[in-house]
Protein backbone atom coordinates (compact mmCIF):
# COMPACT_ATOMS: atom_id res chain seq x y z
CA UNK A 1 0.00 0.00 0.00
CA UNK A 2 0.85 3.43 -0.81
CA UNK A 3 0.44 6.26 1.84
CA UNK A 4 0.57 9.89 0.58
CA UNK A 5 0.72 12.68 3.25
CA UNK A 6 -0.06 16.08 2.95
CA UNK A 7 2.97 18.10 5.35
CA UNK A 8 3.68 21.62 3.92
CA UNK A 9 2.66 23.06 0.66
CA UNK A 10 -0.73 21.58 0.12
CA UNK A 11 -3.75 24.17 -0.24
CA UNK A 12 -0.71 27.17 0.56
CA UNK A 13 1.86 28.40 -1.62
CA UNK A 14 5.39 27.82 0.59
CA UNK A 15 7.04 25.11 2.64
CA UNK A 16 6.70 22.32 0.49
CA UNK A 17 6.76 19.22 1.77
CA UNK A 18 5.09 15.62 1.23
CA UNK A 19 5.75 12.31 2.29
CA UNK A 20 5.33 9.01 0.41
CA UNK A 21 4.70 5.91 2.71
CA UNK A 22 5.33 2.01 1.13
CA UNK A 23 4.63 -0.41 2.99
CA UNK A 24 7.32 0.32 5.97
CA UNK A 25 9.45 2.35 4.04
CA UNK A 26 9.14 6.37 3.84
CA UNK A 27 10.92 8.91 1.42
CA UNK A 28 10.10 12.58 1.97
CA UNK A 29 9.58 14.73 -1.14
CA UNK A 30 11.12 18.76 -0.62
CA UNK A 31 11.24 20.30 2.71
CA UNK A 32 11.17 23.93 2.08
CA UNK A 33 10.39 26.95 4.29
CA UNK A 34 7.13 29.43 4.11
CA UNK A 35 8.81 32.62 3.68
CA UNK A 36 6.59 34.86 4.09
CA UNK A 37 6.05 33.31 7.68
CA UNK A 38 9.71 33.05 8.02
CA UNK A 39 10.32 36.70 7.60
CA UNK A 40 7.39 37.99 9.80
CA UNK A 41 8.80 35.85 12.66
CA UNK A 42 12.37 36.46 12.65
CA UNK A 43 12.13 40.10 10.70
CA UNK A 44 15.16 38.76 8.93
CA UNK A 45 15.33 38.86 5.32
CA UNK A 46 18.53 37.30 5.00
CA UNK A 47 17.19 34.28 6.11
CA UNK A 48 20.28 33.07 9.19
CA UNK A 49 19.13 30.14 10.94
CA UNK A 50 18.97 31.02 14.57
CA UNK A 51 15.25 29.81 15.57
CA UNK A 52 14.77 26.40 17.02
CA UNK A 53 13.09 24.52 14.69
CA UNK A 54 9.86 24.06 17.07
CA UNK A 55 9.21 28.06 16.98
CA UNK A 56 8.95 27.77 13.45
CA UNK A 57 6.70 24.88 13.16
CA UNK A 58 4.61 26.94 15.63
CA UNK A 59 5.12 29.84 12.99
CA UNK A 60 3.87 27.79 10.60
CA UNK A 61 7.43 28.76 8.76
CA UNK A 62 8.58 25.01 8.02
CA UNK A 63 6.57 22.20 7.67
CA UNK A 64 5.06 20.35 10.73
CA UNK A 65 6.92 17.20 10.55
CA UNK A 66 5.51 16.28 13.86
CA UNK A 67 2.30 15.02 12.31
CA UNK A 68 4.58 12.36 11.31
CA UNK A 69 6.64 11.57 14.01
CA UNK A 70 5.80 7.32 13.60
CA UNK A 71 7.46 7.53 10.79
CA UNK A 72 10.70 9.37 11.51
CA UNK A 73 12.86 6.54 11.80
CA UNK A 74 11.60 4.57 8.79
CA UNK A 75 12.03 7.51 6.55
CA UNK A 76 14.94 6.46 4.04
CA UNK A 77 15.61 9.82 1.95
CA UNK A 78 14.64 13.49 2.18
CA UNK A 79 14.44 14.17 -1.86
CA UNK A 80 14.81 17.70 -3.19
CA UNK A 81 13.52 19.03 -6.19
CA UNK A 82 15.56 22.22 -6.40
CA UNK A 83 17.60 24.58 -4.82
CA UNK A 84 15.11 27.45 -3.39
CA UNK A 85 14.61 27.85 0.06
CA UNK A 86 10.55 26.85 -0.08
CA UNK A 87 11.76 23.59 -0.89
CA UNK A 88 15.58 22.75 1.19
CA UNK A 89 14.93 25.64 3.14
CA UNK A 90 13.50 23.88 6.55
CA UNK A 91 15.82 21.01 5.77
CA UNK A 92 18.48 22.54 8.88
CA UNK A 93 15.82 23.19 11.08
CA UNK A 94 14.11 19.15 10.77
CA UNK A 95 16.72 17.24 8.57
CA UNK A 96 18.36 15.17 11.68
CA UNK A 97 14.49 14.28 12.89
CA UNK A 98 15.11 11.87 10.23
CA UNK A 99 18.30 9.92 11.37
CA UNK A 100 18.47 7.01 9.10
CA UNK A 101 17.86 9.39 5.85
CA UNK A 102 20.33 10.58 3.20
CA UNK A 103 19.37 13.95 1.50
CA UNK A 104 19.58 13.61 -2.12
CA UNK A 105 19.34 15.87 -4.89
CA UNK A 106 21.00 17.37 -7.62
CA UNK A 107 24.57 18.79 -7.68
CA UNK A 108 23.54 22.18 -7.10
CA UNK A 109 20.87 21.79 -4.95
CA UNK A 110 22.81 19.34 -2.99
CA UNK A 111 26.22 22.25 -3.22
CA UNK A 112 23.45 25.15 -2.59
CA UNK A 113 22.22 23.16 0.90
CA UNK A 114 26.36 22.51 1.99
CA UNK A 115 26.63 26.22 1.81
CA UNK A 116 23.82 26.72 3.94
CA UNK A 117 24.75 24.48 6.06
CA UNK A 118 28.66 25.31 6.66
CA UNK A 119 27.65 29.21 6.66
CA UNK A 120 25.21 28.81 9.52
CA UNK A 121 27.59 26.28 11.78
CA UNK A 122 24.86 23.30 11.53
CA UNK A 123 25.27 19.64 11.33
CA UNK A 124 22.28 17.77 10.94
CA UNK A 125 24.46 14.29 10.71
CA UNK A 126 22.58 13.67 7.47
CA UNK A 127 24.50 12.60 4.43
CA UNK A 128 23.90 14.70 1.57
CA UNK A 129 24.05 12.83 -1.60
CA UNK A 130 24.31 14.63 -5.03
CA UNK A 131 22.50 12.49 -7.65
CA UNK A 132 22.89 13.62 -11.65
CA UNK A 133 19.72 14.92 -13.45
CA UNK A 134 18.00 12.26 -15.06
CA UNK A 135 19.72 9.53 -13.15
CA UNK A 136 17.89 6.40 -11.76
CA UNK A 137 19.24 5.35 -7.78
CA UNK A 138 17.68 2.96 -5.35
CA UNK A 139 17.27 4.13 -1.94
CA UNK A 140 15.91 1.09 -0.09
CA UNK A 141 14.34 -2.26 -0.69
CA UNK A 142 10.87 -1.10 -1.97
CA UNK A 143 11.54 2.48 -3.26
CA UNK A 144 13.26 3.61 -6.33
CA UNK A 145 14.05 7.14 -7.25
CA UNK A 146 14.27 8.49 -10.74
CA UNK A 147 15.19 12.20 -11.80
CA UNK A 148 13.68 13.64 -14.69
CA UNK A 149 15.53 16.77 -16.13
CA UNK A 150 13.14 20.07 -15.86
CA UNK A 151 13.84 23.78 -16.23
CA UNK A 152 13.04 26.40 -13.91
CA UNK A 153 14.67 29.64 -12.48
CA UNK A 154 17.40 27.83 -10.69
CA UNK A 155 19.45 24.97 -11.98
CA UNK A 156 19.40 21.54 -12.08
CA UNK A 157 15.66 21.22 -11.27
CA UNK A 158 14.25 17.94 -11.15
CA UNK A 159 11.06 16.36 -11.53
CA UNK A 160 10.69 13.14 -9.32
CA UNK A 161 9.28 9.51 -10.06
CA UNK A 162 8.80 7.53 -7.26
CA UNK A 163 8.73 3.98 -8.24
CA UNK A 164 7.55 1.05 -5.86
CA UNK A 165 5.75 -2.40 -6.38
CA UNK A 166 2.61 -0.96 -6.45
CA UNK A 167 3.00 1.80 -9.23
CA UNK A 168 4.99 4.80 -9.57
CA UNK A 169 4.18 8.62 -8.82
CA UNK A 170 5.47 11.58 -10.11
CA UNK A 171 6.38 14.72 -8.31
CA UNK A 172 6.35 17.54 -10.07
CA UNK A 173 6.60 20.54 -8.18
CA UNK A 174 8.64 23.80 -9.79
CA UNK A 175 9.24 23.56 -13.39
CA UNK A 176 8.30 24.93 -16.51
CA UNK A 177 8.59 24.15 -20.12
CA UNK A 178 11.25 25.62 -21.57
CA UNK A 179 12.53 24.53 -24.82
CA UNK A 180 15.22 26.98 -25.55
CA UNK A 181 17.47 27.52 -21.97
CA UNK A 182 19.93 29.78 -21.57
CA UNK A 183 21.57 27.72 -19.06
CA UNK A 184 21.37 23.66 -18.78
CA UNK A 185 19.40 21.34 -20.12
CA UNK A 186 16.16 21.03 -21.80
CA UNK A 187 13.04 19.33 -20.36
CA UNK A 188 13.29 15.29 -20.57
CA UNK A 189 10.16 15.05 -22.67
CA UNK A 190 11.22 11.34 -23.73
CA UNK A 191 11.02 10.34 -20.08
CA UNK A 192 7.76 11.78 -19.54
CA UNK A 193 6.62 10.19 -22.69
CA UNK A 194 7.81 6.99 -20.86
CA UNK A 195 6.06 7.49 -18.26
CA UNK A 196 2.73 8.18 -20.32
CA UNK A 197 3.17 4.99 -22.13
CA UNK A 198 3.59 2.69 -19.80
CA UNK A 199 0.06 3.20 -18.19
CA UNK A 200 1.82 2.74 -14.59
CA UNK A 201 1.82 6.04 -13.02
CA UNK A 202 -0.52 6.32 -9.94
CA UNK A 203 -0.20 9.62 -8.98
CA UNK A 204 0.69 12.92 -9.90
CA UNK A 205 1.87 15.30 -7.34
CA UNK A 206 1.92 18.63 -9.56
CA UNK A 207 2.53 22.50 -8.78
CA UNK A 208 -0.71 24.83 -9.68
CA UNK A 209 0.27 28.00 -8.96
CA UNK A 210 -0.18 29.24 -12.32
CA UNK A 211 -2.51 26.82 -12.82
CA UNK A 212 -5.29 29.89 -13.21
CA UNK A 213 -3.39 31.26 -16.26
CA UNK A 214 -3.94 30.33 -19.20
CA UNK A 215 -0.69 30.94 -21.16
CA UNK A 216 1.91 28.54 -22.24
CA UNK A 217 4.98 30.05 -19.65
CA UNK A 218 7.89 31.94 -22.14
CA UNK A 219 11.25 30.49 -22.07
CA UNK A 220 14.33 32.36 -20.34
CA UNK A 221 15.99 32.89 -23.75
CA UNK A 222 13.00 36.07 -23.99
CA UNK A 223 14.38 37.22 -20.27
CA UNK A 224 17.65 37.48 -21.94
CA UNK A 225 16.72 39.24 -24.35
CA UNK A 226 14.40 41.85 -22.59
CA UNK A 227 17.64 42.54 -20.36
CA UNK A 228 19.78 42.71 -23.82
CA UNK A 229 17.21 45.86 -24.54
CA UNK A 230 17.72 47.61 -21.11
CA UNK A 231 21.38 47.17 -20.88
CA UNK A 232 22.22 47.99 -24.14
CA UNK A 233 19.35 49.99 -25.84
CA UNK A 234 19.02 52.26 -22.96
CA UNK A 235 21.42 55.43 -22.80
CA UNK A 236 23.69 55.23 -19.63
CA UNK A 237 26.10 57.03 -20.64
CA UNK A 238 28.11 58.80 -17.34
CA UNK A 239 25.07 57.10 -15.49
CA UNK A 240 25.14 54.90 -12.26
CA UNK A 241 23.82 51.09 -13.19
CA UNK A 242 21.85 48.53 -10.81
CA UNK A 243 20.10 46.03 -11.58
CA UNK A 244 18.51 43.40 -9.44
CA UNK A 245 17.24 39.87 -9.55
CA UNK A 246 16.71 36.32 -7.54
CA UNK A 247 19.85 35.09 -5.80
CA UNK A 248 19.62 31.39 -7.60
CA UNK A 249 18.60 32.31 -11.01
CA UNK A 250 22.13 31.53 -11.85
CA UNK A 251 21.03 31.53 -16.02
CA UNK A 252 19.26 35.30 -15.32
CA UNK A 253 22.65 36.10 -13.78
CA UNK A 254 24.80 34.42 -16.40
CA UNK A 255 22.65 36.84 -19.39
CA UNK A 256 23.30 40.21 -17.24
CA UNK A 257 26.90 39.71 -17.33
CA UNK A 258 27.21 38.43 -20.51
CA UNK A 259 25.44 41.71 -21.68
CA UNK A 260 26.79 43.49 -19.20
CA UNK A 261 30.37 43.72 -20.65
CA UNK A 262 29.35 45.29 -23.62
CA UNK A 263 28.77 47.97 -21.49
CA UNK A 264 32.40 48.37 -21.00
CA UNK A 265 31.85 49.05 -17.28
CA UNK A 266 33.35 46.68 -14.39
CA UNK A 267 30.94 44.33 -12.86
CA UNK A 268 30.02 43.46 -9.12
CA UNK A 269 28.25 41.09 -7.37
CA UNK A 270 26.74 42.29 -4.09
CA UNK A 271 25.17 41.00 -1.23
CA UNK A 272 25.48 37.61 1.12
CA UNK A 273 22.94 35.36 -0.73
CA UNK A 274 24.17 36.30 -3.94
CA UNK A 275 27.39 35.40 -3.64
CA UNK A 276 26.51 32.03 -1.76
CA UNK A 277 23.96 30.87 -5.22
CA UNK A 278 26.84 31.86 -7.22
CA UNK A 279 29.75 29.94 -5.31
CA UNK A 280 28.10 27.05 -5.31
CA UNK A 281 26.94 27.32 -8.87
CA UNK A 282 30.80 28.23 -9.63
CA UNK A 283 31.61 24.93 -7.36
CA UNK A 284 30.00 22.30 -9.46
CA UNK A 285 31.18 23.64 -12.90
CA UNK A 286 27.74 25.51 -13.90
CA UNK A 287 29.57 28.67 -14.18
CA UNK A 288 32.78 30.60 -13.89
CA UNK A 289 31.95 34.07 -12.85
CA UNK A 290 34.52 35.14 -10.64
CA UNK A 291 36.44 35.62 -14.14
CA UNK A 292 34.48 38.39 -15.18
CA UNK A 293 33.56 39.68 -11.92
CA UNK A 294 34.03 40.83 -8.98
CA UNK A 295 31.79 39.69 -5.54
CA UNK A 296 31.57 41.49 -2.59
CA UNK A 297 29.56 39.77 0.21
CA UNK A 298 29.14 41.45 3.40
CA UNK A 299 27.50 44.90 4.29
CA UNK A 300 30.49 46.46 5.66
CA UNK A 301 32.51 45.64 2.74
CA UNK A 302 29.41 47.02 0.72
CA UNK A 303 29.54 49.93 2.36
CA UNK A 304 33.23 51.22 2.35
CA UNK A 305 33.21 50.62 -1.23
CA UNK A 306 30.96 53.01 -1.86
CA UNK A 307 32.34 55.46 0.79
CA UNK A 308 35.91 55.42 -1.51
CA UNK A 309 34.40 55.23 -4.72
CA UNK A 310 33.76 58.82 -6.55
CA UNK A 311 32.72 57.13 -9.92
CA UNK A 312 30.20 54.27 -9.43
CA UNK A 313 28.95 55.43 -13.01
CA UNK A 314 32.17 53.32 -14.13
CA UNK A 315 30.28 49.82 -12.63
CA UNK A 316 27.33 47.83 -13.43
CA UNK A 317 26.21 46.54 -9.87
CA UNK A 318 23.99 43.43 -9.91
CA UNK A 319 22.80 43.69 -6.06
CA UNK A 320 20.51 41.86 -3.96
CA UNK A 321 17.04 43.73 -3.04
CA UNK A 322 14.57 42.80 -6.01
CA UNK A 323 11.43 42.16 -3.65
CA UNK A 324 12.43 45.61 -1.67
CA UNK A 325 14.07 43.93 1.09
CA UNK A 326 14.66 46.94 3.82
CA UNK A 327 18.06 44.81 4.88
CA UNK A 328 18.85 43.84 1.28
CA UNK A 329 21.45 45.28 -0.48
CA UNK A 330 19.59 47.72 -2.66
CA UNK A 331 17.16 48.45 0.38
CA UNK A 332 20.55 50.11 2.17
CA UNK A 333 22.21 51.82 -0.81
CA UNK A 334 18.83 53.54 -1.07
CA UNK A 335 17.51 53.98 2.90
CA UNK A 336 20.87 54.66 4.57
CA UNK A 337 22.69 56.59 2.07
CA UNK A 338 25.24 54.23 1.09
CA UNK A 339 25.05 55.37 -2.79
CA UNK A 340 24.20 59.26 -3.76
CA UNK A 341 22.01 58.30 -6.36
CA UNK A 342 21.37 61.14 -9.35
CA UNK A 343 18.40 62.00 -11.59
CA UNK A 344 19.28 59.72 -14.81
CA UNK A 345 20.51 57.00 -12.74
CA UNK A 346 19.01 53.39 -13.57
CA UNK A 347 17.63 50.78 -11.71
CA UNK A 348 16.38 47.57 -13.14
CA UNK A 349 14.04 45.01 -11.70
CA UNK A 350 14.83 41.47 -13.33
CA UNK A 351 11.92 40.27 -11.11
CA UNK A 352 8.24 40.47 -10.69
CA UNK A 353 7.41 41.10 -6.95
CA UNK A 354 6.02 37.96 -5.03
CA UNK A 355 2.12 38.40 -4.73
CA UNK A 356 2.46 38.80 -0.56
CA UNK A 357 1.62 41.91 1.58
CA UNK A 358 5.56 42.05 2.55
CA UNK A 359 6.56 41.87 -1.20
CA UNK A 360 4.20 44.59 -2.37
CA UNK A 361 4.64 46.61 0.21
CA UNK A 362 8.50 46.89 0.30
CA UNK A 363 8.41 47.33 -2.90
CA UNK A 364 6.16 49.81 -3.04
CA UNK A 365 8.21 51.94 -0.17
CA UNK A 366 11.33 51.57 -2.18
CA UNK A 367 10.29 52.42 -5.83
CA UNK A 368 8.87 55.36 -3.60
CA UNK A 369 12.24 56.57 -2.67
CA UNK A 370 13.85 55.95 -5.71
CA UNK A 371 11.83 58.25 -7.21
CA UNK A 372 12.64 60.87 -4.79
CA UNK A 373 16.32 60.90 -6.32
CA UNK A 374 14.87 61.72 -10.21
CA UNK A 375 16.15 58.02 -11.65
CA UNK A 376 14.94 55.80 -14.12
CA UNK A 377 13.09 52.58 -12.60
CA UNK A 378 12.76 49.65 -14.90
CA UNK A 379 10.12 46.76 -13.69
CA UNK A 380 9.32 43.36 -14.56
CA UNK A 381 11.94 42.49 -16.74
CA UNK A 382 11.70 39.26 -16.59
CA UNK A 383 10.03 35.82 -17.46
CA UNK A 384 8.51 33.33 -14.83
CA UNK A 385 9.99 29.78 -13.71
CA UNK A 386 6.53 28.64 -13.27
CA UNK A 387 4.34 26.59 -15.61
CA UNK A 388 1.26 28.03 -16.98
CA UNK A 389 -1.91 26.34 -17.22
CA UNK A 390 -0.64 25.03 -21.08
CA UNK A 391 2.46 23.48 -19.72
CA UNK A 392 -0.08 22.00 -17.52
CA UNK A 393 -1.96 20.76 -19.31
CA UNK A 394 0.82 19.47 -21.65
CA UNK A 395 1.98 17.59 -18.86
CA UNK A 396 -1.08 15.50 -17.47
CA UNK A 397 -1.31 14.82 -21.51
CA UNK A 398 1.87 13.49 -21.69
CA UNK A 399 2.22 11.04 -18.09
CA UNK A 400 -1.49 9.91 -18.27
CA UNK A 401 -2.09 9.70 -14.08
CA UNK A 402 -4.78 7.46 -12.44
CA UNK A 403 -4.82 10.96 -9.93
CA UNK A 404 -4.05 14.38 -9.32
CA UNK A 405 -3.11 15.62 -6.54
CA UNK A 406 -2.29 19.79 -6.84
CA UNK A 407 0.04 21.22 -4.64
CA UNK A 408 2.08 24.50 -4.38
CA UNK A 409 -1.25 26.66 -4.62
CA UNK A 410 -3.64 28.41 -2.55
CA UNK A 411 -7.43 27.48 -2.74
CA UNK A 412 -7.84 29.55 -5.71
CA UNK A 413 -4.82 27.69 -7.66
CA UNK A 414 -5.73 24.57 -6.57
CA UNK A 415 -9.50 24.80 -7.80
CA UNK A 416 -8.15 25.89 -11.02
CA UNK A 417 -5.53 22.74 -11.41
CA UNK A 418 -9.13 20.38 -10.63
CA UNK A 419 -11.22 22.47 -13.22
CA UNK A 420 -8.36 21.91 -15.81
CA UNK A 421 -7.80 17.70 -15.04
CA UNK A 422 -12.04 17.90 -15.27
CA UNK A 423 -11.99 19.37 -18.52
CA UNK A 424 -9.28 16.77 -19.38
CA UNK A 425 -11.51 14.11 -18.59
CA UNK A 426 -10.90 13.43 -15.48
CA UNK A 427 -13.42 12.90 -13.33
CA UNK A 428 -13.97 14.19 -9.63
CA UNK A 429 -12.89 11.90 -7.82
CA UNK A 430 -9.87 11.24 -9.38
CA UNK A 431 -8.83 14.79 -8.64
CA UNK A 432 -7.86 15.05 -4.91
CA UNK A 433 -7.09 18.07 -3.19
CA UNK A 434 -5.60 17.55 0.05
CA UNK A 435 -4.74 20.06 2.96
CA UNK A 436 -1.69 19.92 5.26
CA UNK A 437 -2.33 16.69 7.66
CA UNK A 438 -4.63 15.01 5.37
CA UNK A 439 -3.48 11.13 4.02
CA UNK A 440 -4.56 9.89 0.57
CA UNK A 441 -3.98 6.20 0.38
CA UNK A 442 -3.94 3.81 -2.63
CA UNK A 443 -4.17 0.10 -3.09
Amino acid sequence: MIKITAIGGHYEIGRNCTAIEVDDEVVILDMGIHLEHYINYTNDEDLRFAPSGEDLIKHDAIPNVNIIKDLWKKTKAIIVTHAHLDHIGAIPFLGDRFPNAGIYGSPYSIELLSAILKDEKINIGNKLIPKPVNSTFRISKNITIEFISVTHSTPQAVMVIVKTKYGDILYANDFKFDDTPTLGEKPNYEALKRIGASNNLKVLITNSLYADDPTHTPSESIAKEMVREVLLENDSKGKTVLITTFSSHIARLNSIISIGKRLNRKIILMGRSLTKYVHAAENVGLVNFSKDCRLITYGSQIKRFFEKESHPERYLFIVTGHQGEPQAVLGKLVNRNWLRFMPGDNVIFSSSVIPVENSIINREKLEKELLKYKVKIFKDVHVSGHAGRKDLKDLVLMVNPKYIIPIHGDEKKSLAMKELSIQLGYKEERIKILRNGNKFEIN
